[in-house]
């Protein structure tokens, strides 16, 4: 059975292990690309982004992987599932990881027409086009001050997007700005049924952590918009020191919850940041809006139905 599950591992990553160039985002954020290895030129998933979902532009795949069919590898994901329920009493995993940015929130107006509407009392002359293209520019540039952008509450990485993004440095507006994305009103859930899914998931005592690429404004947002309590951790990379796809911050979100990585799941809507990052910590992943396109079925696959 453990040769029978590397197998169906093996055939699962190479589905997913090939990167190519991808689009990232929808609505404004429509053309930016990544590199072949998977960096983007926009780190859409972030405080100030637009994005709500990531899509990866790849070859279609190969009729098989290492010999497999498609109706057989999807016998085989089966299998691996029912193999670990008879492990873990009826439960695929005893650990639910979440992407915050993108799978758990997205944002509620684009990016650009904040920025504009905001800072027009400023002075803020530049038309959403403008804005949308100084910022996918200063986002690709690279950030020398940190090896991380996000360290404790972001705001230098933040003065310096904002500013190059729109050509004004008030500080009463970059402040204006930067609060507002802790409020209810910069932010939505992407799944209505979360909160009964996440209910049904810990009363069935599964755990569940957010983990996000993030600064300290993470906390408050939850709280905001008061869903901070379903979770029994938050690994922000902020605070963590580590940003996806370091294999870190994933491990650190396990060791919150007291589980091993191998009995927890991730799952995030970027290929390269939550798939291959959670794989590489040695948890499982499922790609949101791929794999699982909401969290009743991100339950239903580990077992507890809604």
């Amino acid at each position: 059975m453990a040769a029978r599950t590397r197998m169906i591992t093996r055939a699962l990553s190479n589905l997913t292990h090939k990167p190519k160039w991808q689009a990232l985002g929808n609505g404004l954020l429509d053309g930016i690309w990544a590199d072949p290895y998977g960096n983007p030129v926009c780190n859409w998933a972030s405080s100030f982004s637009t994005a709500a979902a990531v899509s990866q532009v790849e070859e279609p795949p190969s009729p098989t992987a290492e010999g497999i069919s498609g109706s057989r590898l999807f016998g085989l994901v089966k299998e691996y599932e029912d193999y670990r329920r008879a492990l873990y009493g009826g439960l695929t995993h005893k650990a639910l990881l979440v992407d915050a940015v993108g799978t758990l929130v997205i944002p509620s107006q684009p990016m650009a027409q904040i920025y504009r509407q905001i800072g027009e009392k400023y002075g803020v002359e530049y038309s959403e086009a403008e804005i949308l293209k100084r910022y996918r520019w200063a986002y690709e540039q690279p950030w020398g001050r940190s090896r991380l952008r996000y360290v404790n509450d972001g705001r230098p990485f933040w003065q310096h997007i904002v500013s190059s993004s729109t050509g004004c440095s008030d500080s009463q507006y970059f402040e204006e700005l930067y609060n507002y994305y802790t409020t209810e009103k910069a932010w939505h859930l992407c799944d209505p049924d979360a909160e009964k899914v996440f209910q049904a998931l810990r009363a069935a005592g599964v755990k569940l952590a957010i983990v996000s690429n993030f600064d300290t404004r993470l906390r408050p947002v939850l709280r905001a918009l008061n869903c901070d309590h379903w979770f029994d951790a938050v690994a922000v990379s902020a605070e963590v020191e580590a940003e996806k796809p370091n294999p870190t911050i994933f491990l650190k979100a396990c060791e919150l919850l007291g589980v091993n990585p191998e009995d927890a799941v991730h799952v995030g809507d970027d290929r390269r940041n939550d798939i291959w990052g959670a794989r590489d910590a040695g948890c499982d992943a499922w790609l949101w809006g791929s794999d699982v396109i909401s969290f009743k079925e991100v339950a239903q696959r580990i077992g507890v139905e809604v």
